[in-house]
């Protein structure tokens, strides 16, 4: 059973740093995808969150977007605010803020999987030392 845990807090924390790694991935995707055929425009910011904020932007043929998702690296916007942003023009509701890119996920993606390794790590050395603990006493028995 010790031996299953052991597996368990692996996969889990392997599992939540490849979604870390995926997540930066995306998001170097998503940056190439706009840098490919990149408009800009000024959104109004309509709702602010660490996550996600929404925002109202009108590309250059008149049409109003505020894209589903809101907008990509959304840290330090206030509701009210106008700012600057880059789309792409193939698909106006993949939106960031101008000026900010994947570089921005980077340090957020490392915190995690620094943390989880730094539980997970010490779990792990408690029970290898708990394998050998029983492997060691099952031996001795055996012996006698």
């Amino acid at each position: 059973m010790l031996r299953r845990a052991t597996i368990a807090v692996c996969l889990v924390a392997g599992g939540i740093s490849l979604l870390a790694i995926i997540l930066v991935i995306g998001c170097w995707r998503n940056d190439m995808i706009i840098e490919a055929d990149m408009g800009t425009a000024t959104a109004e910011v309509l709702s602010a969150g660490v996550r996600r904020s929404a925002i109202l932007f009108s590309t250059p043929d008149g049409v109003l977007h505020n894209p589903r998702l809101g907008v990509l690296y959304p840290t330090d916007l206030t509701a009210g605010q106008r700012i600057a942003v880059e789309y792409a023009r193939s698909d106006p509701d993949l939106v960031r803020v101008a000026g900010r890119d994947a570089r921005v996920a980077v340090v957020p993606a490392l915190s995690v999987i620094l943390v989880t390794w730094a539980v997970a790590g010490p779990l792990l050395v408690l029970m290898r030392r708990k394998l050998r603990e029983l492997a060691d006493h099952s031996q001795s028995r055996e012996s006698m």
